[in-house]
């Protein structure tokens, strides 16, 4: 348990903060926000079990989960093609790197992914996994956020003498589009800071950092 505990310590601290913390902490606190609009509305409560099945949790959550899935996709295949010198983030800007070579030159290596040991249309999807997933994830959110921000919308709407709206009709109001641009953007603003910060500034013993003895122009973590 300890071995397993120490090879896994990154995601297990991460995954745990995500849920016990932030999840936990956004739907106790969004409850109350949302009982205490009911209250002013004069309308009823509802339960915390309850809440986590409205369109107020569900929207909140799942256009968050949204942009973090767009970005991470869209940074993966960005830096494909595209370098920063100095960055971190970057790929280096002549030598050629370990992720740029041929798999089928390991079709043979037993230790290899069995889709590169298969080779064909699953060695092609596996190459380009990554992205495709965190798209795919990207989708779902998005799907989602539409579905339940469309159930939040159309009882806002119905406290105020309004009618209710489809998925497909919320999707076309700037509402929509204005949470979705909200998030997207902050997103965008984090990786692009990461991007050029980590030229200038280091953090010793982390990855995602260049080491503290390398120049602003060296580029690449490593």
């Amino acid at each position: 348990m300890r071995r397993f505990l120490r090879d896994n310590s990154l995601s297990i601290v991460v995954f745990t903060l995500f849920f016990l913390t932030f999840i936990v902490g956004q739907s106790l606190s969004g409850v109350r926000t949302f009982n205490a609009d009911q209250r002013d509305h004069e309308q009823a409560t509802i339960s915390y079990w309850h809440y986590l099945r409205t369109g107020h949790f569900g929207e909140a959550t799942f256009e968050n989960w949204e942009s973090e899935f767009l970005q991470m996709g869209a940074f993966v295949l960005l830096t494909v093609w595209l370098r920063q010198r100095g960055s971190a983030e970057s790929k280096s800007l002549d030598d050629g790197e370990s992720v740029d070579e041929a798999p089928e030159d390991h079709a043979e290596d037993p230790h290899a992914p069995w889709p590169v040991r298969r080779g064909g249309m699953a060695l092609r999807l596996y190459k380009n996994s990554l992205a495709l997933v965190f798209f795919a994830l990207f989708f779902i959110s998005w799907w989602l956020h539409a579905v339940t921000g469309a159930h939040e919308y159309s009882s806002e709407q119905e406290q105020h003498g309004g009618s209710r709206v489809t998925t497909v009709q919320f999707v076309r109001t700037s509402e929509f589009w204005f949470q979705s641009l909200q998030n997207w953007q902050s997103e965008f603003l984090a990786v692009g800071s990461i991007v050029v910060l980590t030229i200038f500034l280091r953090q010793h013993g982390s990855p995602e950092s260049k080491p503290v003895h390398a120049s602003h122009g060296t580029t690449g973590s490593s």
